[in-house]
């Protein structure tokens, strides 16, 4: 469910309130784990962290490249990880931990999904959000998209 929203409060403003509340406190964790120089946004259509176009104006698709995100959809909340997903290491870590905590380990391509904050090992993800500085993200990003465009050029 993408929100019309065109601030971040007016989004939360929109939800429920045990959601809202929920969001709000995984909200405040991010923001106090986040990296110097990502930017809260909406974007897409949710809470996004993000690298500012200014910094790295040469993302695919022309918007900056997306570092977290927060979402209510219709069946559950989400976190995206972007960089948990970039970095396969980093992924099994994260799923090493999470797992440890005993709470359901429910995601996606990039996402966390969980019901209710209980649900969530929030301190899990303000360590995963704190764990990638913007500039490694970016060369992250760089790398990615040097080894699609050698690979399109193959094909």
């Amino acid at each position: 469910m993408q929100s019309d929203a065109k601030t971040v409060d007016e989004y939360l403003e929109s939800l429920p309130e045990e959601r809202r509340e929920a969001l709000e406190k995984v909200r405040t964790t991010i923001l106090k784990n986040l990296p110097d120089g990502y930017e809260e946004a909406m974007n897409f259509g949710m809470v996004t962290y993000q690298v500012p176009l200014a910094f790295y104006p040469d993302t695919y698709n022309k918007k900056p490249l997306m570092y977290a995100a927060l979402a209510s959809q219709k069946n559950y909340m989400a976190v995206y990880l972007s960089s948990i997903y970039a970095d396969d290491e980093k992924r099994a870590a994260f799923e090493e931990e999470y797992r440890a905590t005993g709470k359901r380990y429910d995601v996606g391509k990039s996402c966390v999904r969980f019901r209710k904050l209980d649900d969530l090992p929030v301190e899990l993800i303000g360590k995963a959000i704190a764990s990638t500085p913007m500039n490694e993200f970016v060369a992250i990003a760089r790398e990615a998209r040097s080894i699609r465009k050698a690979h399109q050029a193959k094909t």
